[in-house]
């Protein structure tokens, strides 16, 4: 009977009875009368011998520690009495059997109440988040373990599972059984308000322990970012933690508790859980906020925003089915709020990126044409961004992307009819590579030397190939854009080999067969030295970082050179020693190099141990012209 119609029915009672007309009981109300009463005294039975206030055995032990059995007995007579109670108040609602099942009904409740407060408090252990969520985990690892042979290991593994599993169910099937008790009796206002006391302790003192506090965007803003970025770790580390465990846990004893009533499941668990749960996703929105604020902040703040952004999209399904509650929807609010947040603040951040690639005023002249720092930094930043382009679509979507016409013709071979999320995000990223590269290329200026400006060029973008090609950005730009890139280098090296050793290569006959006087052989001999000469010591200082490249650079100037100079020395050098008389001296004034003087002097190209300045000169090329494709 609800409590509600038992208060009333005390109200009832105290009406005198000579004012009541005389019952008259037929034989079946009779047996039923008859059976009611045994039903009575056997819940008195029990019901009193666990009376705190007449027991002192009762006051200091638990029913359910002491004797599960009993306790199950206890619950049962408990129920038989509640419907006792229901079917004597239809009878006569002055009875004093009526009278007699109220006061039993108090004392079993308040018996039951310190039952739960007991199981909630001493078995905090079983009932932990993580251990209820992981239980379904463990049936499944109990359940593995009988596919392998037995050992000793196994079997200890194994049983030590059996009895955690049976331990935390046994304690909720108790849990259950009590407030199902309880509720039905019409105490489930009493039931509530300790399940709710001391799960909430446990879930704040939950989320205090992963560090999850509250701060004010004041406070944040004047926070140092080494600060803050090390309570972004201790949230990433909460928001796993408490969608793996702590939350999701709660929910599933919250459920398996009160699974006989949706509305106090709901309330249960919106009151323990809605106010840490807010607590925790609205933090990002104060990181944004304070990122935002901060006119030029790292460039590497975008990779803890997006981490923080993927951390919410990643458990959003988890999200959504934990607080499904109406009730609840504030804290799925809350997260939504966070994710536009820190959409913003990643997009803000994007921009700024470009923008100070497009600024970068450094006159670094790099020793040797090698990698500029720039291009070392953003490919980094821009290859790192890769590997969140999963969650960059989502955050991507609906801003405008980067003008196709603007990237050179054949530059990137994307449809224009393409308009699918990957597609828009693989132009973006050509987009920030291809803002790049004309920096680069500009910067190419401040080498006096053209054929350094070409070397440069090579290094650099060679760089960006290779950073593109280990990374998720391959995925991104596909194998076209990596073979266009790979074509480029070449002509950037070409045109390299073309101005450096091009000079050195025209002081041999271009026409082997055509008979030259001693004179004009001493005449090659002699440019072909000081030519050699020259080009070397001005190349002696330059770099190839990427072995691969700087092998293949060397083995064809040494390809091209080394052959013709071998045919003229081998075919000529006599006429020189002729002429000199068969001096060895006068021989070396003139053929300064062997041809293995030649390859020997090759092979110790761009190690950089050389020495040369540099000043600015105009490049003979502009942006559009190098970085498009002939």
């Amino acid at each position: 009977m609800p409590r509600k119609a038992m208060r009333s029915l005390c109200c009832v009672a105290k009406t005198p009875s000579n004012l009541q007309p005389p019952l008259t009981l037929t034989p079946r109300q009779s047996l039923e009368s008859a059976a009611a009463y045994g039903i009575i005294e056997s819940a008195a039975d029990i019901i009193e011998r666990w009376n705190t206030e007449t027991s002192t055995f009762a006051k200091v032990t638990s029913m359910f520690y002491e004797d599960k059995a009993e306790a199950m007995v206890f619950i049962e007579r408990v129920n038989n009495l509640q419907k006792t109670m229901d079917l004597l108040v239809s009878e006569d609602p002055n009875s004093e059997r009526l009278m007699r099942a109220q006061r039993l009904m108090e004392i079993a409740m308040k018996r039951l109440q310190k039952e739960f407060y007991q199981i909630l408090s001493m078995n905090r252990a079983y009932l932990d988040p993580e251990s209820v969520s992981t239980r379904s985990s463990l049936t499944s690892a109990r359940s593995s373990y009988s596919d392998f042979p037995e050992d000793d290991d196994s079997n200890t593994v194994g049983d030590s599972i059996v009895e955690v599993e049976e331990a935390a169910s046994s304690v909720m099937t108790d849990l259950r059984s009590i407030a199902e008790c309880m509720i039905g009796s019409g105490y489930a206002k009493e039931c509530v308000i300790i399940y709710k006391t001391i799960r909430k302790s446990i879930i704040d003192e939950g989320v205090y322990r992963l560090d999850v506090e509250k701060i004010s965007t004041a406070k944040a803003k004047k926070m140092s970012w080494e600060e803050m970025e090390i309570k972004i770790r201790s949230w990433l580390e909460a928001v796993k933690v408490s969608m793996e465990t702590l939350f999701k846990g709660e929910r599933i004893l919250c459920d398996h508790v009160f699974e006989s009533s949706d509305a106090i499941r709901e309330s249960c668990f919106s009151e323990i859980s809605r106010e840490g749960a807010i607590l925790l996703f609205g933090f990002p929105g104060i990181v944004s906020a304070k990122i935002i604020s901060k006119k030029s902040s790292p460039p590497e703040k975008i990779f803890r925003l997006l981490d923080m952004y993927s951390s919410i999209a990643g458990n959003w399904r988890a999200i959504e089915s934990i607080f499904s509650f109406e009730s609840t929807s504030v804290v799925r609010s809350q997260a939504l709020k966070s994710l536009v947040s820190l959409s913003e603040s990643i997009r803000s951040q994007l921009r700024h990126f470009e923008s100070r690639i497009e600024k970068d005023s450094s006159k670094v002249v790099v020793q040797g044409g090698g990698v500029h720092p720039l291009t070392t930094s953003a490919m980094n930043h821009i290859s790192l961004l890769a590997d969140y382009s999963n969650v960059l679509v989502d955050i991507l979507a609906g801003s405008p992307p980067p003008d196709r016409t603007l990237l050179p013709e054949s530059y990137f071979n994307v449809s224009d009819s393409d308009e699918s999320p990957s597609s828009e995000l693989a132009i973006r990223f050509a987009w920030l590579i291809l803002v790049l590269l004309c920096k680069i290329d500009r910067k190419a200026n401040y080498y006096k030397d053209c054929s350094v400006q070409y070397l440069f060029l090579t290094n650099n973008l060679q760089h960006v190939v290779s950073r593109a090609r280990c990374s998720n950005l391959k995925q991104l730009l596909g194998d076209d854009w990596v073979r266009r890139h790979v074509a480029k280098i070449k002509q950037f090296s070409d045109s390299y080999k073309r101005l450096a050793w091009g000079p050195v290569l025209a002081t041999l006959p271009e026409n082997r067969a055509v008979e030259l006087s001693a004179e004009e052989v001493k005449e090659r001999f002699e440019k072909f030295s000081e030519s050699f000469e020259r080009a070397y010591g001005k190349q002696s200082v330059c770099v190839v970082p990427d072995s691969e490249l700087r092998e293949e650079i060397k083995l064809s100037i040494a390809r091209k050179l080394v052959p013709i100079y071998r045919e003229f020395y081998n075919t000529r050098r006599s006429v020189v020693v002729a002429g000199a008389g068969g001096g060895v001296r006068n021989l070396s004034s003139v053929v300064r190099f062997t041809p293995e003087d030649v390859e020997s002097h090759l092979s110790y190209l761009f190690s950089g141990e050389g020495t040369s300045g540099s000043s600015y000169v105009s490049s003979p090329l502009s942006c559009l012209s190098r970085q498009s494709t002939p």
